[in-house]
């Protein structure tokens, strides 16, 4: 990773720098962990394993599943890898019970409540069906990234590493990141072996609140993510004839549709009487915040709903499929029995 500054209309490279510490990374990921890239809740730091390892960093996605943050430090690049290994061997077999110690301790209150507060949605009955590793670090020696790449594609191992590149000009710093290896291609291929089969059907939330309204959605058919890429990115891969169910969090399911436009920037969403969105007397017109910075704005796909009920109609019950990403694949098939018999989904 390079890093230029803009300076009177010409680019002036930032040259690297030697992070002082890695406990200074750590403790940054730590307060944060979304500068990660990654939606996780932190459960754990310097996590005790029954074989007298440390784990740097411990923290579970929004499925409930164990995520591993190891930093390079001093180890050596071969070292960090059979150590992250090592680690793996025992977070898979952790309990419910252990890591719901594990979260208290850290957490200073119940796993329950961390996770309902960071995701919206409830902690699911059954945790650690997976597990991932990422090695953070500044650099690894080009054999070990040939490792962490084979162990990926050739053994299903959910692996990958953060670079985080440190910058220092006068009394400023900055801090960039990159990842080896797409970290949501390393998961669908990884992980897609040991999950039931995808059922056709797209997991959407609505995002209902400061940027949008579901009300939109359902009179105007569309469904919009944005207000940062790492929101608009997923909705932006949904294309014409794609199935897609709609959530709404703390609701239930409030929508099932058909794809029938590729993902365009909200303020040049056409509506099929050829009038544009932006013109439409919205109930959240906030919508159109930062319309014309790509990364930004809200990206927008046309729905021909099926079938489409009110926020007080939403479907749902205790342990149905509910996840914190924009747009998931839908797996799980006892959820979609049940928008079956409640009419939402059209019965085979």
């Amino acid at each position: 990773m390079n890093l230029w500054k803009v300076k009177n209309d010409e680019l002036q490279e930032l040259p690297k720098s030697r992070l002082d510490s890695e406990d200074r990374l750590e403790s940054w990921i730590a307060k944060d962990s979304a500068i990660t890239g990654l939606e996780i809740l932190l459960i754990g730091r310097q996590v005790v394993t029954a074989y007298g390892g440390r784990i740097d960093l411990l923290g579970m996605d929004g499925e409930g599943n164990l995520v591993i943050l190891e930093l390079k430090r001093d180890k050596t690049p071969r070292d960090i890898i059979a150590q992250a290994l090592d680690y793996a061997s025992w977070v898979r077999d952790l309990t419910y019970e252990q890591i719901e110690v594990i979260a208290a301790k850290y957490l200073k209150r119940t796993l329950r409540e961390a996770f309902h507060e960071k995701f919206q949605i409830d902690l699911p009955e059954e945790i650690n069906k997976n597990h991932k590793i990422v090695i953070v670090a500044s650099e690894l020696d080009p054999s070990s990234e040939r490792i962490v790449q084979y162990l990926s594609s050739e053994y299903n191992v959910n692996i990958n590493c953060i670079f985080f590149d440190f910058f220092r000009e006068g009394d400023q710093e900055f801090l960039g990141r990159s990842w080896l290896m797409d970290p949501e291609e390393v998961e669908e291929r990884t992980i897609s072996k040991k999950r039931s089969p995808w059922l056709g059907l797209y997991f959407v939330n609505v995002g209902d609140g400061e940027h949008r309204s579901w009300e939109d959605c359902m009179k105007y058919g569309f469904l919009s993510a944005g207000q940062g890429s790492k929101y608009s990115r997923p909705i932006r891969k949904l294309e014409a004839g794609d199935k897609v169910l709609a959530y709404l969090k703390g609701r239930g399911y409030v929508g099932y549709g058909e794809v029938t436009s590729s993902a365009v920037m909200a303020k040049d969403f056409i509506l099929p009487d050829n009038k544009k969105l932006s013109d439409k007397n919205l109930n959240q017109p906030n919508i159109m915040e930062n319309c014309d910075d790509p990364d930004l704005a809200d990206w927008t796909v046309g729905i021909k709903w099926h079938k489409a009920v009110s926020r007080d109609e939403a479907i749902t019950k205790q342990g149905i499929f509910a996840n914190p990403n924009v747009v998931c694949k839908l797996r799980d098939q006892q959820t979609i029995e049940f928008l079956k018999e409640n009419l939402l989904i059209e019965k085979d």
